[in-house]
């Protein structure tokens, strides 16, 4: 599996099909072959151009997610809604199975038994290679983990200099589980670029009505001396504050790969440049105890 993932949520809405052509193939011919989408982004229209994509390259794995509904329930991993959503899944991808299927985010609404038999019936009738968690507690991934008839290969959780949360409990249960970690947003959803030091950019996600919740929780002077720090470590390495972020987060233990995505191909040409950045030991300690998160008990210091 590709150490960087593509990701494709804004296909079809911030990026229209020529723009996501540019960065396919930007990110094919950079030897990516894993590309990461779900039924609901932009409405199905992500899966569609990747299914015009990849219908071309059999080497391309393929992620897919399921379970997030548009209504005031917000998720459903239901039998009956599961299947469905596959089938349609299958139907805009163009394809007779999904590679990496994950569940896009706990059910409190459906029992766990019944979301990993829609699961097994899935893999059993060829429809899914693998099955993935995603937004999972880590008693969550735990108990799906065992409780499934097959195995959890992937955990697409959050994770990066600016949100570290998962390294209280769904790291450590990954890795007695043997689960690897998709690292969406690696780069804090776009403020560890720096382009948010000194305000809001126009042109940016967080200028738009449909995106600025979504960064907003990262601008804060947490997180700002997190950037500070990176942009200060990328200009003593002669880097992008783009290669250290990625850099850091590409190291980390449990991180199989890291989902990276753009709005325009130019932006992810800067992306696909950090592909091979490496940090100097001592550059990664400092950014750990920059961004480290408040830990306690019972997860630290007590039992460890």
């Amino acid at each position: 599996m590709s150490q960087f993932s593509l990701g494709t949520m804004t296909w079809g809405r911030d990026t229209d099909v020529h723009e996501a052509r540019d960065q396919f193939n930007l990110y094919y011919e950079a030897g990516g072959r894993f590309i990461d989408t779900a039924d609901v982004y932009s409405e199905g229209v992500s899966e569609e151009i990747v299914g015009e994509f990849v219908k071309d390259h059999p080497d391309v794995i393929v992620s897919s997610k399921a379970g997030s509904v548009r209504s005031h329930r917000r998720r459903d991993t239901s039998r009956v809604h599961l299947l469905a959503a596959l089938d349609g899944s299958l139907k805009r991808l163009r394809r007779s199975y999904i590679d990496v299927w994950h569940m896009h985010a706990w059910d409190p609404y459906t029992p766990l038994e019944e979301t990993l038999a829609a699961a097994h019936t899935a893999i059993e009738s060829g429809r899914v290679r693998y099955l993935g968690i995603s937004n999972y507690t880590g008693w969550q991934l735990t108990s799906a983990a065992l409780t499934s008839q097959h195995p959890v290969i992937s955990a697409q959780m959050e994770y990066s200099l600016l949100q570290r949360g998962i390294e209280r409990e769904v790291i450590p249960a990954s890795e007695d589980l043997g689960v690897g970690i998709m690292a969406w947003s690696p780069l804090g959803r776009g403020v560890l670029t720096g382009k948010y030091r000194h305000g809001t950019p126009a042109d940016s996600r967080a200028a738009t009505t449909h995106f600025s919740a979504f960064i907003s929780p990262y601008l804060n002077d947490r997180s700002s001396a997190i950037v500070d720090a990176v942009c200060t470590a990328a200009e003593g390495l002669g880097l992008t504050p783009i290669d250290v972020a990625l850099a850091w987060i590409s190291a980390r233990p449990q991180v199989a790969s890291t989902v990276v995505g753009a709005r325009t191909a130019a932006q992810l040409r800067l992306v696909i440049q950090a592909f091979d950045a490496t940090l100097p030991p001592e550059i990664h300690i400092a950014l750990d105890e920059v961004s480290a998160i408040e830990r306690g008990y019972p997860d630290h210091g007590w039992n460890q």
